[in-house]
């Protein structure tokens, strides 16, 4: 019988050491595979949203050659409104970025956004968000297991229905109003005499359609993007408030990542957050005019004295949640305007 050759102690020894050391090595060490990132988002590409996702995508892969693999998901086509914050949690996606209106029930704080005429315009929004408590918003929800990395614009809020007429607050009373699924924002169209109904984004053109709604508030980008102009008769130029976003991480997946990764995602992120909000601002200003020149619903245009009307028709909705929110965060929010 002829008998195996023998396998020099120290070579054994040091194999086994070897082999112990890649078991116990995080995965990306063992594999030499790139770490998977999925953005999950709700809108078209063709939106700032979508177009500051796969901006990230190409700064992160670049920055971090063969380290990490972003992969974009738009259009609900991973997960829609509704339960993309659990995914996140889950860890079944490791970035979303919903609407500032979906984080009520981790802060009431960042219910601020919703607020009615509380901002002037983007530029105020921009200001707020830059500073120490707004980016102290971002961190607000750490203890719920999500941790914010970027503020992304959409733009200001129009208002739109299926009606001729929309100039005073009394031409929406008894309307049914789709609305993200926000206490603040039930409350704004209640105040109107309207009728909310929370609904998901991707449902909303099939319910302006078929009458289950009879309007919705949204960008210009948004409208345009979901051609929510061509089932609806009267589009309000109201401005009365901001959709923003925030792009969330699952914070015990961030704090897991290699230092070195964390870093390149985090620089990634900063410069794309620069490009997509620069783009939000050329977005609206285009899409409304592709609305105006389609001529499928009108724009109606408010005097100051329309605006006052809605202003003072939603100003109970302040002190509704001024308690919740925090009076000195609201006053931040304010100083922003000028």
């Amino acid at each position: 019988m002829t008998s195996m050759p023998s396998i020099p102690r120290r070579r054994c020894v040091m194999s086994l050491a070897g082999a112990a050391a890649v078991l116990a090595a995080p995965a990306w060490v063992k594999a030499q595979t790139p770490i998977v990132v999925k953005f999950s988002h709700v809108v078209a590409e063709k939106t700032p949203k979508g177009q500051g996702s796969l901006k990230f995508k190409e700064l992160a892969e670049k920055k971090l050659a063969g380290k990490v693999q972003v992969q974009v998901f738009p259009s609900s086509q991973l997960f829609g409104d509704a339960k993309e914050m659990e995914a996140l949690l889950l860890g079944d996606v490791h970035l979303i970025a919903p609407s500032l209106s979906k984080f009520d029930r981790y802060t009431k704080k960042v219910q601020l956004f919703d607020l009615p005429f509380l901002f002037d315009d983007i530029a105020a929004v921009d200001h707020f968000q830059s500073s120490a408590p707004g980016q102290d918003l971002l961190k607000s929800m750490t203890s719920r297991g999500l941790l914010g990395l970027a503020y992304w614009h959409n733009g200001m809020k129009q208002l739109s229905t299926n009606r001729d007429k929309l100039e005073r607050p009394e031409d929406v009373k008894g309307l049914k109003f789709r609305i993200q699924a926000s206490d603040v924002l039930e409350a704004q169209f209640r105040a109107l005499g309207a009728n909310p109904q929370k609904m998901a984004f991707a449902e909303v053109y099939q319910a302006l359609q078929s009458g289950v709604v009879d309007g919705q508030e949204n960008t210009w980008s948004n409208i345009y993007s979901q051609k929510f102009h061509e089932v609806q008769k009267t589009i309000a130029e109201t401005n009365h408030g901001v959709i923003d976003y925030m792009v969330v991480t699952n914070a015990k997946w961030w704090d897991g990542l290699p230092a070195d990764v964390r870093k390149g995602l985090s620089e990634a992120m900063a410069e794309a957050t620069a490009y997509a909000n620069k783009m939000a601002g050329d977005f609206n200003e285009d899409d409304k005019k592709k609305i105006e020149a389609a001529g499928k619903a009108r724009v109606q245009k408010l005097t100051k004295a329309d605006v006052a009307a809605w202003r003072k028709a939603m100003e109970p909705v302040w002190k509704k949640f001024e308690g919740d929110i925090g009076r000195d965060l609201i006053d931040a929010a304010l100083k922003s305007n000028k």
